[in-house]
């Protein structure tokens, strides 16, 4: 795993909550991702978990998890244009997308469910997460954007990622891949 890579916010949505930050690994096709939002967790809109102890197989797939407290990643080859997208939510929901473009031919992505834990303390609150990426993408390298939506108990949104293009915030723009995983030694 990465050391922590703090997350910038969008210059037009101010926030008073602490920087959060993501750590990432990469094992083959595995992708890794720890985000964590450090400080006073009261202050944050935290989605409830579906079930206190929810298993991988009951965790479910759901569309619309930005519109609250979501954690996101961008994933593309390298030299590619089409990507995917995934949502996390605190309430162990997620959602996987593939597109062709730059928000082009968007449709649902066919991967496996995702491993996810979610932990919340007073002064933390940590999403984990572990996913298989395709297959044929192992022997090469990626391009990634980390993100995330955190909405506060007012309803207050910011929108914070690895890096913004000009503009309104777009986790989706080719600039906003700002972290490069090389592929594995001898793949």
């Amino acid at each position: 795993m990465s050391k922590p890579i703090l997350l910038r916010n969008h210059p037009s949505t101010p926030a008073a909550i602490p920087v959060p930050w993501v750590r990432v690994g990469r094992d083959g096709n595995l992708l890794r991702l720890t985000f964590r939002m450090p400080g006073d967790t009261s202050m944050i809109n935290l989605p409830a978990r579906i079930e206190p102890k929810i298993k991988q197989s009951e965790q479910r797939r759901a569309d619309l998890l930005w519109k609250h407290t979501c954690f996101e990643c961008f994933v593309q080859p390298q030299d590619e244009v089409g990507y995917l997208e995934f949502n996390f939510s605190p309430s162990m929901e997620w959602a996987a997308y593939r597109f062709d473009a730059h928000r082009e031919g968007m449709r649902d992505a066919d991967v496996e469910c995702p491993a996810i834990v979610s932990t919340a303390w007073h002064n933390r609150f940590e999403l984990s997460v572990r996913l298989a990426l395709p297959e044929a993408w192992t022997p090469l390298d990626w391009r990634l954007n980390a993100a995330a939506i955190i909405e506060e108990t007012d309803g207050t949104k910011s929108y914070w990622a690895l890096a913004h293009p000009p503009g309104d915030p777009d986790f989706h723009h080719p600039d906003c891949f700002a972290l490069e995983l090389p592929a594995p030694d001898g793949a």
